[in-house]
């Protein structure tokens, strides 16, 4: 078969989706009211509260969600067919993901654009609070570094994709100075389409690079690209807003956007052939790339592309501080999160239009692929084409690439620019990571000043640079460390997981806001989703634990690792459940009717008039 079904199919679910159910989300559960003013008016200071246009912010929102999961989790999950992903993908994204993002946008820009720890402190109790900061501080470690180890991989001795990654950040400067400055009614109009451009002429420029002396200057090595991104996420997460995180995620949107939906087209204009299989012989486990079983692996493994909980930090992060209008919160935090699930769609289809020999060529080292029994295809190929050698060049990043490239390559007149495709793809995956990178710095940031706030009040002020500075170098020091000294087979594994529980931890703090805002009838919204993402993802941990950490062929190799990802996978859980059961005690005190003891939002930040309860969610 070729890939059009596959597509249509996925199109389709998604546009009913938006239609219909993100418009009963807004009108019946959130009930969005434009008369309602938004943190970003209410707090604006020019720093982080600052109203934007809806399309910026779109740009920013989607940037900031859209990692290292929609692109490199449906590579993986690829290993058991192209159906289980496929069906995660299209309606894990419409019933939970979406609706998880969409929830905690509203919850958060109702409270001020307080964090994810801070609702649940205040909507299920102090103790939940306390635990879910612990737990969702440890999870944006992990997933930084899990996002981060992906673009370190794809960036390092690559001075094409580091030179054009770095003049992304001069361009984003003179946007965002640009749209603040201008008073022009066409400043957005303006700064958006020069930029636009100047992003496209660094990808095209930056194809010229390898060679020459400055070439040599951006060839990096994989401590050096480490040390060059950590620089850039502090600096990021200290400067405002406005000045660089929002305009360069606002314009690798465009990048990101334009890349997905040229996909699309071609696609549509070539039909590639799908050969991998609907369902592989490695759906009951014994694969060589996910060792486990289809369920529940396939949910931690595709990941982003379906409900990350790691959106939950942006959509109670930088996001809610920075929207005009509620009735925008419909298109930003479920629209955006569509467009993720888009992402994963095409990532699927362009890996599964390889060979099953070229793929495994590609995503496992060469002495196991040579086990396997299969023979390659077009690898050899490949490598003559774009340059350089394809095979054992594991992480999914590089078999994307050559997916992508290969559905590029297939236009009528553009099969002769295969290298061009090749690279312009690793530089569209290292975009799509980085800009998760300062958002998630940002938000990090953000979460560890209100927690040490609650102690040294000077702190808890987001404004405050001292407080600023040091909580960002503690989460930049955190996440670049675990990238230094581990490796994608051991962080991506606890990444999925982690991020996961995450999303299980917003679930919880949502049906939490809609029960105490009176709306128990619609809880099921939040609470369908919590029941199943909880489920798989405690279990895919206790089999990762016995399975994975503490096989004895872990044990053999790297006795250390094994033992302390088997402790923070654990502690994960354990944070998981302890807040799963204050939830589910808060719930019943509050259909019974029975006081709720709520704590009102007076951690450090703007102070707010929200109580818990009252109005609508």
């Amino acid at each position: 078969m070729n890939a059009l079904p596959i597509l249509f199919f996925f199109l389709a679910v998604i546009t009913i989706a938006y239609r219909y159910y993100s418009a009963f989300l807004a009108a019946k559960v959130m009930t969005l009211d434009d008369s309602r003013t938004t943190p970003a008016y209410r707090f604006e200071d020019g720093h982080n509260y600052v109203p934007t246009n809806k399309w910026v912010l779109f740009g920013h929102h989607f940037a900031a969600i859209s990692g290292a999961g929609p692109l490199i989790g449906p590579v993986l999950a690829a290993q058991f067919g192209y159906l289980p992903g496929l069906l995660w993908l299209a309606f894990g994204v419409v019933f939970a993901g979406a609706t998880h993002d969409f929830v905690i946008l509203v919850a958060s820009m109702r409270r001020g654009g307080r964090s994810l720890a801070e609702i649940a402190r205040s909507e299920i109790g102090p103790a939940a609070g306390t635990t879910a900061m612990i737990a969702i501080l440890f999870i944006l470690v992990i997933a930084m570094a899990g996002v981060g180890i992906a673009v370190v991989n794809a960036l390092a001795e690559s001075p094409w994709g580091t030179f054009t990654i770095f003049l992304t950040i001069p361009i984003a400067l003179v946007v965002g100075v640009y749209l603040r400055k201008s008073h022009s009614p066409n400043a957005v109009r303006t700064g958006s389409i020069y930029g636009a451009l100047a992003v496209v002429a660094a990808v095209v420029i930056g194809r010229f690079i390898p060679g020459t002396a400055l070439g040599a200057l951006f060839t990096l090595n994989r401590t050096e690209i480490t040390l060059a991104i950590a620089a850039y996420g502090f600096i990021a997460s200290v400067l405002p807003v406005w000045m660089l995180l929002a305009p360069r995620d606002y314009l690798s949107s465009y990048m990101k956007l334009g890349t997905i939906a040229a996909l699309v087209v071609g696609t549509l204009v070539v039909a590639p052939k799908i050969y991998a299989p609907a369902l592989s012989q490695y759906v009951g486990g014994g694969g060589p790339i996910i060792p486990g079983k289809v369920f529940p692996f396939v949910f931690i493994t595709i990941a982003c592309g379906a409900i990350s909980g790691f959106h939950a930090l942006v959509g109670s992060g930088t996001t809610p501080k920075m929207i005009e209008k509620e009735s925008q919160a419909r298109m930003i935090g479920y629209g955006a999160m569509l467009c993720e699930g888009l992402v994963g769609c095409v990532a699927l289809i362009a890996v599964c239009s390889l060979h099953p020999g070229d793929y495994y060529a590609i995503n496992v080292p060469p002495a196991v692929f040579a086990r396997l029994g299969l023979s390659t295809v077009n690898l050899q190929h490949f490598s003559l084409q774009v340059g350089e050698s394809l095979a054992g060049r594991t992480g999914g990043a590089v078999s994307l690439a050559i997916g992508f490239a290969q559905i590029f390559s297939g236009i009528p007149m553009l099969g002769h620019l295969m290298s061009y495709w090749y690279h312009f793809a690793i530089m569209f995956e290292a975009l799509f990571i980085l800009t998760t990178i300062d958002a998630g710095t940002r938000v990090g940031r953000f979460m560890v000043q209100e927690f040490v706030g609650r102690a040294w009040k000077p702190f808890g002020n987001a404004s405050w640079m001292p407080g600023t500075i040091m909580a960002t170098f503690a989460v930049v020091g955190a996440w670049a460390y675990f990238i230094l000294t581990g490796s994608i087979s051991q962080i991506w594994p606890m990444f999925g997981i982690a991020n996961q529980l995450l999303a299980a931890v917003a679930l919880c703090v949502g049906t939490s806001v809609i029960i105490n805002a009176g709306k128990v009838r619609y809880a099921w919204t939040t609470m369908a989703p919590l029941a199943f993402v909880t489920s798989t993802t405690l279990y895919a941990g206790w089999r990762s634990i016995f399975d994975n950490f503490l096989s004895p062929a872990m044990l053999a190799k790297s006795p250390g690792t094994g033992y302390l990802d088997t402790i923070l996978t654990a502690g994960l859980m354990t944070c998981a459940v302890v807040i799963l059961i204050a939830s589910a005690r808060a719930w019943m005190r509050s259909v019974r009717g029975e006081a709720i003891p709520l704590v009102p939002l007076t951690a450090a930040g703007p102070e707010h008039e929200h109580v818990p309860g009252s109005g609508c969610c």
